[in-house]
């Protein structure tokens, strides 16, 4: 997907390397990369908005919805 922002165009290949989600907190990966709101609180931890961690924790809590949420198979 290409977009237009301002003055240059940007292009969006998340939806090209995905992979099969395995549990609740792949699929909320998904929606926050394709909705830029991981982006975002990536670039608010640079900044030290959530204090001195210069992680958000998304790894984390990704990886403990993917445990207590697992996807059947």
């Amino acid at each position: 997907m290409v977009a237009l922002r301002g003055d240059h165009l940007l292009k969006f290949n998340y939806m090209a390397e995905q992979k099969k989600s395995i549990g609740l907190g792949d699929s909320i990966e998904k929606f926050t990369t394709a909705t830029g709101i991981k982006s975002f609180t990536q670039v608010l931890a640079r900044h030290g908005v959530f204090g001195k961690k210069k992680d958000c924790g998304c790894n984390k809590r990704k990886d403990d919805l993917n445990k207590a949420f697992p996807y059947k198979k």
